[in-house]
Parts: structure tokens; C-alpha cells; sequence
């Protein structure tokens, strides 16, 4: 159903190098990107991420009560993803673990202050 999920940032190549080293801990890559966008992807026919400088050019501000999950193929890959989210300035919104029957996640969030979760669902 979801084709890209889009968040808003303040700087492009400061949340591109952010992304590029916490996605890659998921198996998530640079796919195509503009002057005002970066998109990833963990491959074909698969959902894509996207950060972007907002459209009107006002400030971009993270929503209250909004979050993006982000897959994981493993759980050590949400705890590696979070570890280097944390390492590059990223603040705890709740640390990797079990969260009921349904998996391992973590969630966090980023220097703009967008709130993530990565996770690794039990299936």
C-alpha cells in the first residue's frame, strides 16, 4: 500500500550522511535524489524513505505523535541501526528490545527531531 514515506529536514547533506550510515545498518541504500531530496530503498519493489527540504521552503518541523517504522531484517540489525543513530546525535525515544509478542525494536530521534522506529517483527 505505501509507496515512499517522506520526512522533513533543515539540511540536506548533514541528514544524508545521518541516513546513509543508520539505513545502511538495515540494508538500505541511496536510491535517486535532487538539490532538495534523498530517497532510499532496501531494493526493488519495496517501499521507499525519503528526507526532503519542505516544498515551501518554511522550516521543517517533526510531527507530535508521528513516527516512521523502518524495517529491519534482523533484531541485530535494530540494535546495530540504533546504536549508530545514537553515535551520530540521535536522542532515545525508547531503547532495543522485545515490545510484547511482536519483535525487536528501538526507537529514536533524528537531529531534526523526527521520530523513527526500526524494527524486526516476529512473523
Amino acid at each position: 500500500m505505501i509507496n515512499y514515506h517522506m520526512i522533513g529536514i533543515t539540511d540536506l547533506p548533514k541528514a544524508s550522511t545521518f541516513y546513509d550510515s543508520v539505513l545502511a545498518e538495515i540494508g538500505a541504500s541511496r536510491s535517486h535524489n535532487s538539490e532538495r531530496y534523498q530517497f532510499y530503498s532496501q531494493g526493488e519493489n519495496r517501499p521507499l524513505f525519503a528526507i526532503c527540504i519542505p516544498y515551501n521552503e518554511d522550516i521543517a518541523t517533526a510531527g507530535n505523535g508521528t513516527m516512521t517504522a523502518l524495517s529491519a531484517p534482523s533484531k541485530e540489525a535494530v540494535h546495530a541501526a540504533y546504536a549508530k543513530a545514537i553515535e551520530l546525535g540521535a536522542v532515545c525515544e525508547g531503547a532495543p528490545g522485545p515490545r510484547g509478542q511482536f519483535g525487536e525494536f528501538a526507537y529514536f530521534r533524528d537531529p531534526d527531531g523526527n521520530k523513527l522506529c526500526v524494527s524486526y517483527l516476529n512473523r
